[in-house]
Formats: C-alpha cells, sequence, structure tokens
C-alpha cells in the first residue's frame, strides 16, 4: 500500500515529505537528514491504540522538543555565530594545549626533569587531564540553570595563573601544582560552557557548528608547539611559556566576552531555592547523577568518548618523544605534530559537513575505527621510515581530529538540549576515570623511551583503546537506531 503525500505532526513541530512511501513493514520519516524509524505489523490503515509501535524514544523527544525560532543558529543568526567564534576562541587554549602536551613533555623530559623516567613524568600530564576532565562536571549543572559567564571567569584567571606559574617550575611537584592542579581545573571549568554554548543555538547545523568552533582545539595545536620551539631557542623555557599563557589569557577574554548561550534553547524550568545552602546541595546532587549511567544510549557514548578521545592523548602526547626516537631531527618531530593539527583544520570542517548530511554516529564510526587502520599499518608497521611516518600524520591527523569535533554532537544528538551540560561533562568524568590508570600504563610501557619495542607495545595498547571506543559508539548506534543503514 502507497501513500503520496503525508504529513506527521508533533506538538508545534511539522515534519512535511512530498513522498512517503508505507509498507506493512517500515514507515521512514526523514527530516533534517535524520531518519525516524516506525515499525508495525500491520498497514498503517489498521494501526490502533493496542498495536505496539517501536519508535527511538530519544528521537521522538528531540523531534517533539524541536522549535526553529528557539534554535537562531540555524537561521543564521549574528549572534548565534558570534557566540560560535568566542568559542572557537575558548577552546584555541582548552583543547589546543591539550593538543599540544608532547611540546612539553619533550622538553622537560630533557631539561628541568632530565634522568627521571617516562612513567614519572607522565604523571604530570596524566593528572592533568584527569583533572581537566573531572573537573568538567562542576560546571554542567550550573551552566544548565544559569549560563557560563561566572564559570568563564573563574576558570580563565585559574587557567592563566596555573600556565604561567609553570614558567618557574623546575621540580615534578611544582610542575604537578601549576599545570597539572590549577591550569588543570581552570581548563576543566572552561571547557563545559565553552562546548555546550553552541548547543544551545543550533540544532540542525550542530555538527557544521560544531566543527568550527573545535577548529580552535586544531589551530592552537598548531600555533603551540611551534611557537613553543621557537620561543625555547630564543627566550628560553620561562618566557616562552609566560608569551604563551598571555596569549591564551587573551583568547579567553574574547571567549568570556561573545560566546553567550541562548536561554531560548532550554526547556529547564529554573528552581528556586529558600537558601543557599539548599541550592549548593541541588548542585552536588545535579552536577554527577548516576542515573544518566542507567541510560545504556549514554554510558556506551559516553564509554566511546573516554576510549577515544584518551587513545588520541596519550598518541598525541609521546609522539614526538617517539619520532625523535626513530631518527627525525627536534624540528621535524615537532612539525610532525603541528601538521596532525594543520591536517586537523580541514578535517574538521568537512567532516562536519558529511555528518550534517550523513549522520555523526555513522562518521565517528567510520573515522575511529579507521585511525586504528592508519596506527597498525603506518606507525606500527612502517613507523621508522620517515616517508611513511609523514603519511601517517597526514592521515591519522585527518581522522583523528574529526572525532574531537563530532563528540559533543553524539552527546547532544541522545539528549535534550537543557540537559546537554551536565550529560557532556558526565561523559567527560568516565574519561578523567580512564586517563589516570591508561597515562601510568603508557608511561611504564615506554620506560626511558629507550627501547623500539617498548614503543610498538605502546602503539598496540593505544590502538587497542581506539577500536574499543568506535565499538562503544556502534553499540550506542545499534541501541538508538537498530542495524538499519540510515542517517544517524
Amino acid at each position: 500500500m502507497s501513500v503520496t503525500t503525508a504529513e506527521v505532526a508533533v506538538n508545534r513541530f511539522a515534519i512535511q515529505e512530498s513522498e512517503i512511501e508505507l509498507t506493512s513493514q517500515e514507515i521512514s520519516v526523514e527530516h533534517s537528514n535524520e531518519h525516524v524509524i516506525i515499525e508495525s505489523q500491520k498497514s498503517p490503515s489498521s494501526l490502533s491504540r493496542n498495536e505496539t509501535i517501536i519508535i527511538d524514544k530519544q528521537v521522538a523527544n528531540e523531534v517533539e522538543g524541536y522549535d526553529p525560532a528557539n534554535y537562531p543558529g540555524d537561521s543564521n543568526d549574528l549572534k548565534s555565530w558570534l557566540a560560535c567564534i568566542g568559542s572557537f576562541f575558548g577552546l584555541l587554549p582548552v583543547f589546543g594545549f591539550i593538543n599540544s602536551l608532547g611540546s612539553i613533555e619533550a622538553y622537560i623530559s630533557k631539561n628541568q626533569l632530565a634522568g627521571i623516567e617516562s612513567s614519572t613524568i607522565s604523571w604530570i600530564f596524566s593528572l592533568y587531564l584527569a583533572i581537566s576532565f573531572i573537573s568538567t562536571i562542576l560546571t554542567g549543572s550550573y551552566f544548565d540553570r544559569n549560563g557560563g559567564l561566572k564559570p568563564m571567569i573563574v576558570g580563565t584567571c585559574l587557567y592563566f595563573a596555573g600556565m604561567f606559574g609553570m614558567a618557574s617550575c623546575t621540580e615534578l611537584y611544582q610542575f604537578i601544582i601549576s599545570f597539572s592542579i590549577i591550569s588543570g581545573l581552570g581548563c576543566g571549568i572552561c571547557t563545559t560552557p565553552l562546548v555546550s554554548v553552541v548547543n544551545t543555538h543550533f540544532y540542525v547545523r550542530r555538527p557544521l557548528a560544531n566543527s568550527i568552533n573545535t577548529l580552535g582545539g586544531s589551530l592552537g595545536g598548531l600555533i603551540f608547539p611551534v611557537t613553543l620551539k621557537k620561543l625555547y631557542s630564543e627566550v628560553g623555557f620561562v618566557w616562552a611559556v609566560r608569551i604563551v599563557s598571555l596569549f591564551c589569557l587573551f583568547c579567553l577574554i574574547i571567549a568570556t566576552i561573545f560566546s553567550r548561550e541562548n536561554k531560548k534553547s532550554s526547556t529547564m524550568v529554573k528552581q528556586e531555592f529558600a537558601s543557599k545552602k539548599q541550592l549548593f546541595k541541588w548542585y552536588l546532587s545535579t552536577c554527577f547523577n548516576i542515573k544518566y549511567l542507567k541510560d545504556w544510549k549514554f554510558l556506551f557514548a559516553g564509554f566511546g568518548v573516554a576510549f577515544t578521545e584518551v587513545s588520541m592523548t596519550v598518541s598525541s602526547t609521546f609522539f614526538t618523544s617517539y619520532a625523535i626516537f626513530v631518527g627525525n631531527s627536534e624540528n621535524s618531530s615537532y612539525l610532525m605534530t603541528t601538521i596532525i593539527s594543520a591536517v586537523g583544520i580541514v578535517a574538521r570542517l568537512s567532516q562536519g559537513l558529511i555528518a550534517q548530511r550523513y549522520g555523526t554516529y555513522n562518521v565517528i564510526i567510520a573515522c575511529a575505527f579507521t585511525c586504528v587502520i592508519w596506527n597498525f599499518v603506518f606507525w606500527l608497521g612502517f613507523g621508522s621510515n620517515s616517508k611513511f611516518l609523514w603519511a601517517y600524520v597526514i592521515l591519522y591527523g585527518f581522522s583523528s581530529s574529526s572525532i574531537f569535533s563530532l563528540t559533543p554532537v553524539c552527546i547532544a544528538k541522545i539528549c535534550t538540549t537543557s540537559e546537554f551540560g551536565r550529560k557532556y561533562s558526565t561523559a567527560y568524568m568516565l574519561q578523567a576515570v580512564l586517563t589516570l590508570p591508561v597515562f601510568a600504563i603508557c608511561g611504564k610501557i615506554i620506560g626511558n623511551g629507550d627501547q623500539k619495542i617498548n614503543y610498538d607495545w605502546f602503539i598496540v595498547f593505544s590502538s587497542c583503546l581506539m577500536a574499543v571506543g568506535a565499538g562503544c559508539y556502534l553499540i550506542t548506534r545499534i541501541l538508538c537506531v537498530g542495524k538499519r543503514i540510515c542517517i544517524f
């Protein structure tokens, strides 16, 4: 049986298609490049209330809650794009420095902390990342309720203070206090509002908008290694870090000014409290809600975020040292790190458009599995050959950067806008829990960094983390839309 024209009305939102083919087995409705699948055992004309209609509940909720007037970014609103640009400037230091940790690790391991094992030095960076990710939960519920202005001010001050103080560090404990704890705390506090603000302005164009704002991370990963390498030789480590710190402060001030949330998209009812004590208890109870982890879709999506991003982070942290070890000059090794980020600029834009057309989960799963292939074939198989290592840098940079930019969209796809801040920060808390043991294991595997076989086992371990993450994203997709080949 076929119907030439159909209209499905869900509250205020109407989905219209010129042709919708209805069969006795499946009804498929397409809107904004997303499929909502409804199945029944009988023809549509004989459907009754007692019959089972299988539909992805979360997708239905998103369709029900969508109102174009609440997402001005989809209509090219100037304030929305200014918020996106503000987020871009903020993520330039916040994510960009995470992509540049190898530049710090390679220098201090040969200078201030020379003679200390890699497994010990790695604690500086594992703690920095863990604290950065854990502290995102401090601002998740606050952003959903009040916006991101105050968290941005506090986070900016902490981030700058920690970075500026790191310049004078000479001992392991000093690096941990200044960089890992203080700067890491500021990084995490800023992350949630910077990422969440874009999703309050955009709905249909979320993949593209998130690709644009996370370009800041790639650009930062391009700027910082080159700048630090040049400044190390010209003004020394102390002033090199201070100059970079001042640049980070400038970017975060721009972000604080422009990255303002769109309150129209939030359906959250702002509860009033009789005292600050009750309000504080509410923040504690909502910043991490164990009930989120009982949602299998979100749980596996969170594990997908954790495993894929930890894999990419440890790879970027130790890649510079690996490149130097296998015979490349320091200049070439630092340049390789920057090329990964440079390729990521093109990748994030193109993959954002592709994800908008073919589905976010489809693209991120493909990119994650592709990273595993590049790791085993080029890095592990032929990493000692400079030409193959350059090829790996380009291919891996293209695939891995897309994962970073699509992560927020994957979380947003399985939750409402009003709870995005809390769920996004919860996903990064899972990553924080994974970061500490993974960095410790990687440092132990590499040891003093003087054995090729140790680096090979590190590559295998990092690749397995990426494969697990890709599998988790795949499970989330199956839980949402089944095994169907569709846009999701």
